[in-house]
């Protein structure tokens, strides 16, 4: 901590939790309890179960979010290979060049992903590229999503190399073939790993766009949650809520595994 003073540092945690749990916190221990509760009497809820949880992970519930795991993963590889790769020709270019490319990535973050969302609807409603009504157009708007936060964090990463270790390698024989697969991807594994956790938490919570393009047989987990609150049924929705949030914090945690070990490398 910056704050040197025993003063000082106690107010810095003071002020961290009076905007923290206000904020980030209580509104997420609000949807726990929820999730446990059959209805809301005054300011806290009444009628404690977990009979919202036994649906939550089973019939359609358990499907939607089978579809969210396995949409948020394609769509992650997907981002993570596209964006490395154009973080690392983006480098190899000129500044000009390096700032259009940029903005190309950016693009698809700087407009409401409703509108990614339309753009891919209206592009791939028509042959030789029909995937309207399959899960397919769901995965490749996901991937148009988050592929910008792939390619800045492989950008940002590939500036804060040491060109010294792909010197030597050049300078030993190494073709540029090699010195790529066992140089410079190795040494951007962590940020690789960063990306990817990013870009799957980013497709899990992902509800605009979806809710535009999904077909009757891939429901993602976040539309099921909102057509269950939009029914009224909250306390379904809370504990759907949860479960979602439970399943991209135990892949975070996965991944963040990974990265650990990674840099220790």
């Amino acid at each position: 901590m910056l704050v040197h003073s025993r003063t000082g540092r106690w107010a810095a945690r003071a002020l961290f939790a009076v905007l923290f749990v206000p904020l980030f916190a209580l509104p997420l221990l609000v949807i726990l309890a929820a999730s446990f509760s059959t209805h809301w009497s005054g300011a806290f809820p009444s009628g404690p179960t977990t009979a919202h949880y036994t649906a939550a992970v089973r019939g359609e519930s358990l499907q939607a979010l089978t579809t969210s795991l396995v949409t948020a993963l394609t769509a992650s590889v997907l981002a993570l290979t596209a964006g490395t790769w154009a973080a690392l020709t983006a480098a190899a270019l000129r500044k000009r060049g390096r700032r259009v490319l940029d903005a190309l990535f950016v693009l698809p973050v700087a407009v409401p992903s409703v509108v990614v969302g339309l753009a891919v609807l209206v592009a791939f409603s028509q042959p030789p590229l029909l995937l309207n009504g399959t899960r397919w157009i769901v995965i490749l708007a996901h991937t148009v999503l988050v592929t910008a936060f792939a390619y800045q964090s492989v950008s940002a990463a590939i500036l804060r190399l040491d060109p010294m270790y792909e010197q030597a390698a050049a300078s030993l024989g190494a073709r540029p073939s090699y010195v790529l697969l066992r140089v410079r991807l190795p040494l951007l594994l962590p940020s690789l790993n960063a990306a990817a956790g990013l870009c799957f938490a980013l497709s899990m919570g992902e509800l605009s766009a979806t809710m535009m393009l999904y077909p009757p047989d891939w429901l993602p987990l976040p539309v099921l949650i909102f057509t269950a609150t939009d029914r009224g049924s909250l306390f379904t929705g809370s504990a759907l809520a949860v479960v979602l949030m439970a399943a991209t914090l135990l892949v975070l945690l996965a991944v963040s595994r990974i990265r650990t070990k990674a840099s220790y490398r």
